[in-house]
């Protein structure tokens, strides 16, 4: 049984729910509603409340020295029309639902709106850093992405260069095959040629060698593998017989450029080896990298990227924290964080 609502019983439910005071219409409306219950209903479903509810996501929650928000939106293509079979997201960005199987089932047909807070892939910090880098850019805008998955990141960035007038060269570095063809295609799909957008079966490291990346059955199910480095002659020969590994040659950022050119933006979601490719290439990374973008993910890993780069002169522009869980007996990184760092030798303001 539910009991009549009056004034009190309202105004308890608009400061609890709205975090206000009832306005006269209001008060005037959910009184001749009649009971509480009915009140809470119709409050909790309001356009205000669920408004009120995504303010409050985490993805708000970041440190910056720049508005994200008006970086964000300020990519927004205007024009996007809708694509048989894929989503367009924000910027214009075509994607095949079938890079993220079990992810984007269903959104096929879809135009996406702008992602604040975030989206199913990533939260307002990342796109603001990212573009951040597109903003500083002049004349050419050159990404490298490690980790590049379906080319999430050189398209986000690559898509928004160009609708800003910008020459591009997308380069994409990736362990597994499968992975590499969807960036490919995804790169075609996006109007990007050979000359334009390139992705190695590669993995980045401080010097040059061997590493093993693990062979997954169906490409799209698992986006968190992670790279053997300096494999040793024993490895290599154990690996090639179980089948179950690639045997990748490991480049550097160096091969990426010629003598005199720069990086714009390295974006980065090694899957925990990120502190370690910091500390190994921060010295490349101050003379030839504009900006980084890097996906941590854990605790200690972000205090060791933030010591090195301190040390070293970058400043942070953007940066959230890991999203942790505290269900088990240790904390665990229920979101990856993000820092987007700048490079005040090459992008002074």
């Amino acid at each position: 049984m539910s009991w009549p609502a009056n004034k009190e019983h309202i105004r308890a439910i608009y400061k609890t729910l709205l975090k206000r005071e009832p306005d006269e219409v209001g008060m005037k409306g959910y009184l001749a509603l009649g009971d509480i219950d009915t009140v809470i209903e119709q409050i909790s479903n309001s356009a205000e409340a669920k408004a009120l509810d995504d303010r409050n996501s985490p993805f708000y929650h970041f440190n910056s020295k720049i508005d994200v928000a008006a970086v964000v939106k300020s990519y927004e293509k205007l024009d996007r029309e809708p694509v048989a079979g894929r989503i367009v997201n924000y910027l214009g960005v075509i994607i095949d639902p079938a890079y993220l199987l079990g992810v984007l089932d269903g959104r096929q047909d879809t135009v996406e709106g702008v992602p604040i807070p975030a989206n199913w892939h990533a939260d307002m910090a990342e796109f603001g850093a990212a573009l951040r880098a597109v903003d500083l850019a002049t004349e050419t805008f050159r990404v490298v992405e490690l980790g590049c998955g379906w080319g999430c990141w050189l398209l986000n960035t690559g898509v928004a260069a160009r609708n800003k007038g910008l020459k591009t060269s997308l380069i994409g570095a990736e362990g597994d095959l499968g992975h590499v063809k969807f960036a490919q295609r995804a790169c075609e799909e996006n109007g990007f040629d050979q000359s334009q957008a390139t992705i190695y079966q590669r993995v980045v490291g401080p010097k040059h060698g061997v590493a093993l990346f693990p062979k997954q059955e169906t490409s799209g199910e698992q986006w968190n593998l992670e790279a053997v480095f300096d494999a040793t002659k024993a490895q290599i020969a154990k690996a090639r017989r179980s089948g179950k590994y690639d045997i990748l040659d490991i480049v550097t950022l160096e091969d990426f450029v010629d003598k005199g050119e720069v990086i714009d933006l390295v974006h980065m979601d090694v899957q925990g080896v990120e502190a370690d490719f910091i500390d190994n290439c921060v010295q490349t990374m101050n003379d030839i990298v504009c900006y980084v973008v890097v996906g941590t993910h854990s605790r200690q890993i972000e205090g060791r990227i933030f010591q090195t780069m301190v040390d070293n002169g970058w400043v942070l522009e953007v940066e959230r924290p890991g999203l942790l869980e505290l269900t088990g007996p240790t904390p665990a990184m229920r979101v990856d964080g993000v820092q987007g760092w700048r490079n005040p030798r090459l992008r002074p303001l």
